[in-house]
């Protein structure tokens, strides 16, 4: 299928289905919000009026987003190690992306964005141009030229092209989206759109212009490889990955839906409407807070008012599914029997590892592999591996979700008396704790703000 260098291959349509889904909730209520009937369907017979007014008094409750950072942070809650890494890549460490970040926090970002949210993105290694300057390692010394690590966004990536060699999928073209800066008048800036085609070797810039796109620039480089690494969630296949909480972000929709629909019903059920019957059109009737009403013969006045029992029956719908959203959180924690080598068949923590734990593994052969790449532009050898933290795993659903419950509650996104009921339910607490009594002496006992942590 032929296609212009702006557009995105279809092979990537199965894992973009899920990006607008994710953005949204990642955005917040003014996103969802925004986002209206996609997320939010207008009710039958409801009138347009009563949707905008539903919509515009909406609130997402944010499981998937406080999720994800818990998920992202575990594996970066100890510094990065590296292993065998030449001095002159070490050397880059501390400014891995030429902006100042260290390889930890640029690492911690990608494995958010890539691994944890969106399920796919990747690194670029690429170097400074030095526009034919450089002829050997030692000028680019002189130079200052030295290699810098890109953060690719799941949704630069346009498309690609591979081929097999030595028994590997390589890449032999990709096409990535950008954007760019540039001087618009004597004052003024605007913003183009880029698309860069990388192939072994070489590499081109088109720009977009009234014609579509042209070629702006190429040129060519020392590498006859594709210095990208691809960042997986869940690993599909080659340049294909899932984001490992969708279901989540499912639940999340859903609890928006209910949400609103418990709002909606709560409104009506405190509004208070009186009947009258057996007045006519000449009866007069005054009311107000302090006065009496005198009603004709046979007439007759009641006040009609919504159902509690539907607000009831609505808030425990959304409870169940804030411990169902708890519960598919957690279950990336959760060790997993996974297929044993003879090495694992004797060590029962190395074949039981959560799915969380082999997205951190997989991670990791990732930053080796950008590592190598540095090294390569570098013309150093080896390029060593990075190790991150990965003792995080429980075993069992129920420790998982109690490890949530807690960290939810110390983010302030279920209060502290909902923590301890969902730890009592789970055994964690005894079942004859008062929680009301527990969560108002925990609160008397708080430490005053600003000396935690003081001596």
């Amino acid at each position: 299928m032929a296609l212009k260098v702006d557009e995105r291959d279809p092979k990537l349509g199965a894992m973009a289905a899920h990006w607008p889904t994710i953005a949204a909730l990642l955005g917040g209520t003014k996103a969802m919000r925004a986002a209206a009937k996609k997320f939010l369907p207008q009710q039958p017979a409801e009138s347009n009026d009563d949707y905008q007014y539903r919509l515009e008094t909406s609130t997402l409750f944010p499981a998937f987003e406080r999720t994800c950072g818990v998920m992202a942070g575990k594996p970066f809650a100890k510094e990065l190690t590296l292993t065998g890494v030449p001095a002159a890549v070490e050397a880059l460490v501390g400014d891995i992306d030429g902006q100042g970040r260290s390889l930890h926090a640029f690492a911690s970002e990608c494995f958010d964005q890539a691994a944890i949210k969106y399920g796919f993105g990747g690194i670029l290694v690429d170097c400074p141009k030095t526009q034919g300057e450089a002829k050997t390692v030692a000028d680019e010394k002189r130079l200052g030229v030295q290699p810098y690590w890109v953060y690719i966004k799941h949704d630069q990536i346009l498309g690609f092209k591979t081929a097999s060699e030595g028994g590997k999928v390589v890449l032999t073209q990709l096409r990535l989206s950008e954007t760019a800066e540039v001087q618009d008048g004597e004052y003024g800036t605007k913003t183009v759109r880029r698309v860069r085609v990388l192939s072994p070797g070489k590499w081109e810039l088109w720009q977009e212009d009234a014609k579509g796109y042209s070629l702006e620039e190429e040129g060519t480089t020392s590498l006859g490889h594709i210095p990208f690494v691809p960042l997986y969630g869940l690993r599909a296949g080659f340049m294909q990955g899932l984001p490992p909480l969708s279901s989540l972000a499912d639940l999340n929709i859903k609890h928006w839906q209910h949400q609103s629909d418990q709002d909606d019903s709560a409104r009506f059920a405190r509004k208070r409407l009186l009947v009258f019957t057996g007045l006519t059109s000449d009866d007069k009737v005054t009311i107000a807070s302090d006065m009496a009403l005198r009603l004709p013969t046979n007439a007759d006045a009641k006040v009609v008012q919504g159902s509690a029992e539907s607000v009831t029956v609505g808030r425990s719908e959304l409870e169940a599914l804030e411990a169902q959203m708890i519960q598919t959180g957690a279950e990336l924690l959760v060790a997993q029997p996974g297929q044993r080598t003879a090495t694992e068949a004797s060590n029962d923590a190395e074949a039981n590892k959560s799915m969380l734990q082999r997205i951190v593994e997989n991670f990791e052969d990732a930053l080796d592999l950008a590592l190598q790449f540095t090294a390569d532009w570098l013309k150093v050898g080896e390029g060593g591996t990075a190790s991150l933290f990965k003792d995080f795993a429980a075993n069992s659903l129920s420790d998982a979700s109690a490890q949530l419950v807690v960290t939810m509650a110390q983010g302030g996104l279920i209060t502290k008396e909902t923590g301890l009921k969902e730890l009592q339910r789970r055994g964690v607490l005894s079942p004859d704790l008062d929680v009301a009594q527990e969560a108002a002496m925990a609160k008397e006992t708080e430490p005053a703000l600003g000396t935690v942590g003081v001596e």
